[in-house]
């Protein structure tokens, strides 16, 4: 009789329902934080070239100062991660909200450099009230991070935390003004950790599950100790609103920013100098990998540190000064942190051996290489699927001299088409080996057996980047 009493308290136990003391409970959290928590509006001038289109698909009913944001969502309709703040589409001036907090008594806030971008004024509202002018001490669009400060003493702040110590599955909270309501909590878990973004390489973000919407980018996202672990900053989203993908600035990121900014008025990042991706099954194959892991490097740009150091193209970064890289986008976010000048160690895969290779950080430049399109004119396919011709002179010129290569004309059904290589490509190298002609071309792809992965280097659109392509049997 004891043991089926016994059996039964388990079955009871094992399937109750969870009970309220089970979930988190974040009132004390809110009450001791929100008041750090403020809300940021902007004025600027309007671009002049406002898109009437992009007017016409917007929602009805929604307020003006939400306008712009929503334009900036319709403006990646394919679901492109897009930033929480927003504003009017006025013919002389637009309205910007966002959220932020205060880190130190004497008045200086966080925020999004998004959220403040170009603005001509920024103006602070604190939870009692009162509305401050705020000056922008500095801002680093690569981070997304901007640091304000305002004119007042005694101020409530947040504290800090370390988002290293997160892990995946925990509760978090985020306080902040989406679509313009001020002190909203929105609560959930950490999704995931290190997520790479477009346009956001030095950011290792914090994926959560929290319902971010426009309005709350610059806001906090807080641990159940009620620290600040991350600084909202992007949604990812087909419709402008919240579909249970939101980004998070990292604080150990942020507060590298906020420091240099406060020592030398702006943000400096490391920079190694080559462009990578990571590495495919199909790939680590061709390279003779066990496994897909690493960075690989498609392009080294000239007088950068990598060329200093003699990195090449086709080498796989594993390590950066003994931390492991498992996926290329674990790379920038390392360089990027790294003080100029300071030494630093890769280790790499060349050719199937590991070697180490030794570089001094540099300095990452302001602008981005420009990307040049080439014309195309139709020649006859070969066995792969594709048509190939040489560069034209004028071609090469076009693409600021590039050194050999065979451009795409045309690709029809076969492994050409399968590993994803277009028309317009130019084909630089296969299996490391560099193409300088048809000839090259047509001698390299008869070297390989059927069924074999290969590595080809591919140029599109200005930008290298390596395919796997499979033999047909």
């Amino acid at each position: 009789m004891l043991k089926k009493l016994s059996w039964c308290f388990f079955l009871v136990i094992l399937f109750s329902e969870p009970t309220i003391a089970d979930l988190p409970d974040f009132t004390q959290m809110v009450k001791a934080n929100g008041t750090a928590i403020v809300n940021i509006s902007t004025t600027q001038k309007a671009a002049p070239e406002v898109d009437a289109g992009l007017r016409q698909q917007l929602p009805e009913g929604i307020p003006p100062e939400m306008e712009e944001l929503f334009k900036h969502f319709l403006e990646n309709p394919n679901g492109a991660p897009g930033g929480g703040g927003g504003g009017g589409l006025g013919p002389e001036e637009m309205q910007s909200l966002g959220s932020g907090f205060i880190i130190s008594p004497d008045g200086f806030i966080l925020t999004n450099h998004h959220v403040v971008k170009d603005a001509s004024e920024i103006m602070v509202r604190l939870t009692d009230r009162r509305e401050l002018i705020a000056k922008l001490i500095g801002s680093d669009a690569r981070t997304d991070i901007a640091l304000l400060k305002v004119d007042a003493t005694g101020l409530p702040v947040v504290k800090i935390g370390s988002p290293a110590q997160l892990q995946v599955g925990e509760w978090v909270l985020a306080i902040g003004s989406p679509f313009g309501f001020e002190q909203s909590a929105t609560a959930g878990i950490v999704s995931a950790k290190g997520r790479s973004l477009p346009g956001g390489n030095y950011v290792p973000f914090i994926q959560t599950d929290v319902a971010i919407n426009p309005g709350n980018s610059g806001g906090p996202l807080f641990n159940m100790k009620g620290e600040v672990v991350g600084i909202n900053s992007q949604i990812y989203s087909r419709t402008g609103g919240f579909m249970g993908l939101s980004f998070s600035i990292p604080m150990d990121i942020a507060m590298n920013v906020v420091n240099q900014i406060k020592s030398h008025g702006k943000a400096s990042h490391g920079w190694l100098g080559v462009q990578i991706q990571d590495v495919t099954r199909q790939l680590a194959e061709s390279f003779g990998m066990k496994r897909p892991q690493g960075a690989l490097v498609s392009k080294i740009l000239p007088s950068s540190p990598a060329e200093k150091a003699g990195l090449q193209i086709g080498d796989i970064i594993t390590e950066f000064n003994g931390q492991q890289i498992e996926k290329s986008g674990d790379l920038p976010p390392m360089v990027g942190v790294t003080p100029i000048n300071e030494s630093a160690t890769l280790t790499i895969i060349r050719q199937g051996d590991t070697e180490k290779v030794d570089f001094k950080v540099g300095l990452l430049p302001e602008q981005d290489e420009k990307i040049i399109e080439s014309k195309v004119e139709k020649k006859p396919t070969n066995k792969l699927g594709i048509s190939v011709s040489d560069l034209t002179p004028e071609q090469r010129e076009a693409l600021q001299n590039i050194n050999g290569g065979v451009l795409v004309q045309d690709v029809t059904k076969g492994a050409a088409r399968d590993a994803g290589i277009m028309r317009g490509d130019i084909i630089l190298r296969i299996q490391n080996t560099v193409i300088a002609d048809v000839d090259d071309f047509n001698k390299m792809i008869k070297k390989f057996d059927a069924g074999k992965s290969v590595a080809l280097l591919v140029q599109r659109r200005g930008s290298p980047i390596f395919l796997a392509l499979k033999i047909a049997k």
